[in-house]
């Protein structure tokens, strides 16, 4: 399919009305409940997000150069949503409704699924552990590569059908979570990290931050330094999936980019302290978000009237 500015165009202002719902509800959460702010924790988002877009503004009307406007235009979108998400997913845990661990440890063993044979089998292959350790914290520099990579491939509807699925992916989660709430495999099984043979990359301590927010003695609202609280559905999961078909369209990229999240959706029950059927729900949030969102990018460029543009520079 052939990407042309005014299909782009609204494809931006449709991930952007998104992020400004989200941060609608965190900014006026302080005004209905006893959360507050921390302001300066949104103090670097907020300035890396305005220099993004004014740098994008720049390549867009002033020195043309598609790749970089493209480029600038998706990481402004990355950290003003990840910017809000963080405090969203605090948000959700404050709903405590009843912990839902033994439901989720049941379908693991209905479906014939045993949490400690596979800690047993990272046991017993520390090196392997050690790579998945890496796969496992290749997320966070993953999001923004994958960002550079299609903007630089001329992949621009792709992008923005990545951002549309990652936001969606993230807020679909945090709601499930808000709803289905857990504390994950660490406190239902009593496991301690001094019995281990490896560490894994998440091994309970997340659980502070959790319990505080469930029984209301924690209570600020962080963009910057906030803990990952989402234990149903793994949205490391989620991810990973998103992340595995993300560069499909770069051949030189598309095996090697399957192959490394593929295998970081195998490390999460153990690097990250998740249920099986936690993995299984993030995939398939994943799997409809991507669908959506790439119809939502379709329809925006079919939405154009007969005489198409030049598939160039958004906003020419």
């Amino acid at each position: 399919m052939q990407w042309h500015a005014t299909g782009l165009r609204r494809s931006d202002r449709i991930i952007w009305s998104v992020i400004a719902v989200a941060a609608v509800i965190v900014f006026f959460t302080p005004l209905v409940s006893r959360f507050h702010l921390v302001w300066s924790s949104f103090l670097g988002p907020g300035t890396a997000t305005a220099v993004f877009l004014a740098a994008q503004y720049f390549y867009q009307r002033h020195r043309t150069d598609p790749r970089l406007v493209a480029s600038l235009g998706g990481t402004a979108q990355l950290i003003a949503f990840a910017a809000v998400a963080a405090p969203l997913s605090y948000i959700a845990a404050s709903v405590n409704l009843p912990l839902d661990d033994r439901l989720l440890d049941g379908l693991d063993r209905a479906m014939g699924l045993d949490w400690f044979a596979w800690l047993d089998w990272t046991n017993a292959h520390a090196s392997v552990h050690a790579a998945f350790w890496l796969i496992y914290y290749s997320l966070l520099p993953q999001t923004a590569i994958i960002v550079l990579v299609l903007a630089f491939s001329g992949q621009w509807g792709w992008l923005r059908a990545y951002m549309l699925a990652f936001i969606a992916t993230t807020l679909v989660t945090i709601a499930v979570f808000a709803l289905v709430p857990s504390e994950g495999v660490w406190e239902l099984l009593h496991l301690h990290a001094t019995n281990m043979q490896i560490l894994p990359a998440v091994h309970g301590d997340y659980l502070a931050t959790l319990r505080g927010l469930r029984e209301g003695t924690s209570r600020s609202l962080i963009a910057t330094g906030a803990e990952g609280i989402i234990n149903f559905p793994s949205l490391h999961a989620a991810l990973g999936l998103l992340f595995a078909l993300a560069l499909w369209p770069v051949r030189v990229l598309r095996w090697v980019w399957l192959v490394l999240n593929v295998t970081m959706i195998f490390t999460v029950p153990v690097e990250g302290g998740h249920y099986f059927v936690d993995v299984f729900a993030g995939i398939a949030i994943a799997a409809a978000s991507l669908v959506v969102a790439h119809a939502i990018v379709r329809r925006a460029h079919a939405a154009t009237p007969a005489v198409i543009e030049a598939a160039l520079v958004p906003g020419r």
